[in-house]
């Protein structure tokens, strides 16, 4: 995995997502509801584990890039690990020492146990800079 330089700014920038703040917090309950077997912290940075059903890791892989295309100080690698019922969806997340993007890592590593509110406010409690369309309220609001 490639990790970003420390210098990376800690910017979330979704003026080009296809999809709002609110959208995107809402997919990854939706995900984490439906497939999360569990969560760590690794030595490089957290590891969610989904269980491989049909399209899992195609969703995953595809939520990653649209993270990654917003906030480039992330680094994302999705692996499929063993076979049949054992089969698992891999997603490391991973930044550089920078303490801001370190902070911000670990309300990723929360979201499946945090409510939107509350990563809203921890997130704003940091001073993060989210950029979004001004001419939608709900995209200036939320994780990115």
């Amino acid at each position: 995995m490639d990790i970003p330089p420390a210098s990376t700014p800690v910017v979330c920038d979704m003026t080009t997502a296809p999809d709002t703040a609110r959208q995107r917090l809402e997919e990854y309950r939706l995900l984490f509801a439906r497939h999360l077997l569990g969560r760590e912290r690794t030595g490089r940075g957290v590891r969610f584990r989904l269980r491989a059903e049909p399209g899992v890791a195609a969703w995953v892989r595809d939520l990653a890039a649209r993270e990654k295309a917003c906030c480039a100080f992330f680094a994302f690698e999705v692996t499929v690990e063993g076979e049949g019922e054992g089969e698992q969806v891999i997603w490391d997340c991973a930044v550089s020492g920078n303490d801001a993007a370190r902070a911000v890592l670990e309300e990723f590593y929360l979201l499946p146990v945090a409510s939107s509110e509350e990563v809203e406010k921890r997130l704003a409690s940091m001073g993060l800079d989210l950029t979004a369309d001004p001419a939608d309220p709900a995209a200036s609001a939320g994780l990115h």
